[in-house]
C-alpha cells in the first residue's frame, strides 16, 4: 500500500477519533514474565522491535500499563519482540496465558493485533500509534480495539519553528527509521514549522533528511551513516525519528566535533537518557504513557471504550518539552513566539497538516 493511500485510510478514522473525541524490566523477545495478583484482571503489553528499554516508544507505553496494573492492584505480562517473525506468536502467548487486556505497540504490530481481536472476541485490545484499519474503509477492523493515536505533526511544528529560529548555520536535518506515517507525521510537522518561521521572518532555513529512512528501528551502522551525512551538510540541528536510532545520531554528533542540537521523538530524552542531556534542545512529546494508563485502567475498572482516542496539543496528549539547559542558549523571544503558536494551534487559528488532522 502506497504511502499517500494509507495516509488516506487513517485519516477516515482519525475523524471517528475526533467525532468522539519505571524502569523498564531488562528481557529477550518471546519469553512472557510477570503473575497474576489478587485481582482477576491481567494487563499485557508486547513490544515492537524497539524493546522496552528504547528510553522512547516502547518504553513509555511500558510504564502506562504499569501505572495502571500498580493503581489496580495486580501484575502485568510482557513480551518483547525481536523481529517482526515474533509478533504472531508474541500476541498468541498473551491470549493463551488468558490476559483480559493486550497492548501492542506500534504501526507494525496491526495485522497482527487485528487478526488476534477477531479470533478472541472476549479479549480486549489496545494498539498504539496506528488505527487498526488493514481494510483501509475509514473503521476499526474489530469492534474490542481502542487505538491510541497522536497528532505529532503539532507539536513537531513548535519544534521546527523552534529549530529555524536557533539555528545559527541556516540548515537544520530529520531523518526516520521506517517509513511509516507515524514516523512522517513528526517529520512533516518539523518541516511546516520551519517553513512558518521561513514565512514570518522573511528567512530561508533549510530541511535535510526529509527521504532519508533507516529501514529500521535499531541504532546501527546504517543510522550512524544517514546521521553523519545529514551532518555533513551543515546541520546544527537534528530530529532523528524512530526510538532508538537517536542513539546512532547521538554518535555520529560526537565524532562530527560540530556543535549540533538534537531534538528528541516520542520521550523527553533530556530525562529518559541522562547521557543525552547535553545535546538536547528539546523533544516532541507523545504522552503515550498517559493514555495508555488511562485506556488500561478504564478496562480493569469495566468501562473499556473503543473509540479511537487523538492526542493534541489540546487535549495535552501531545506537547514540546522544556529546554532544560539549553534555556540559556535560546533567545526568550523565540520561546514566547513558540509558545504564541502552541495557543493558536489550540484555538484553531493555525492548522497544521497530518494525517490525522480534522
Amino acid at each position: 500500500m502506497k504511502r499517500t493511500t494509507r495516509f488516506a485510510a487513517l485519516a477516515g478514522v482519525a475523524a471517528l477519533a475526533f467525532a468522539a473525541c519505571g524502569q523498564a524490566p531488562e528481557q529477550s523477545g518471546g519469553e512472557a514474565t510477570g503473575d497474576a495478583a489478587s485481582s482477576d484482571f491481567l494487563p499485557c503489553i508486547v513490544s515492537d522491535q524497539g524493546g522496552f528499554d528504547d528510553k522512547s516508544f516502547n518504553q513509555l507505553s511500558y510504564e502506562g500499563v504499569q501505572a495502571a496494573a500498580d493503581s489496580l492492584g495486580t501484575e502485568l505480562k510482557q513480551v518483547q519482540s525481536q523481529s517482526e517473525t515474533d509478533f504472531k506468536g508474541n500476541v498468541q502467548s498473551l491470549v493463551d496465558q488468558g490476559c483480559n487486556v493486550i497492548v501492542t505497540v506500534g504501526y507494525a504490530l496491526s495485522a497482527t493485533t487485528v487478526e488476534s481481536a477477531n479470533a478472541n472476541p472476549d479479549v480486549e485490545y489496545i494498539i498504539i500509534d496506528d488505527a487498526a484499519d488493514n481494510d483501509f474503509d475509514g473503521e476499526t477492523d474489530a469492534p474490542n480495539i481502542k487505538p491510541l493515536l497522536y497528532d505529532t505533526a503539532q507539536a513537531a511544528y513548535l519544534a521546527g519553528y523552534l529549530a529555524a529560529g536557533y539555528s545559527q548555520s541556516g540548515k537544520v536535518g530529520t531523518f526516520g527509521g521506517a517509513e511509516y506515517p507515524t514516523v512522517t507525521i513528526f517529520m512533516d510537522g518539523f518541516k511546516q514549522g520551519v517553513d512558518h518561521y521561513n514565512e514570518v521572518k522573511g528567512t530561508s532555513v533549510e530541511v535535510v533528511g526529509m527521504d532519508q529512512f533507516t529501514g529500521g528501528f535499531e541504532a546501527n551502522e546504517t543510522a550512524k551513516t544517514t546521521a553523519k551525512n545529514i551532518i555533513d551538510q551543515g546541520v546544527d540541528v537534528i530530529l532523528p525519528v524512530g526510538g532508538p536510532i537517536y542513539q546512532s545520531a547521538i554518535a555520529a554528533i560526537q565524532d562530527s566535533g560540530r556543535d549540533v542540537a538534537l531534538i528528541g521523538a516520542d520521550a523527553d530524552l533530556y530525562v529518559t537518557d541522562p547521557s543525552s542531556q547535553a545535546l538536547v534542545l528539546t523533544s516532541i512529546l507523545k504522552k503515550m504513557d498517559v493514555s495508555t494508563e488511562e485506556a488500561v485502567q478504564a478496562a480493569g475498572e469495566g468501562t473499556f471504550d473503543p473509540e479511537p482516542y487523538v492526542g493534541t496539543l489540546e487535549n495535552e496528549g501531545v506537547d514540546i518539552a522544556p529546554l532544560h539547559d539549553f534555556e540559556s542558549k535560546v533567545d526568550p523571544a523565540l520561546v514566547e513566539e513558540v509558545e504564541a503558536l502552541k495557543q493558536q494551534i489550540v484555538s484553531g487559528e493555525l492548522k497544521v497538516t497530518s494525517y490525522l488532522a480534522e
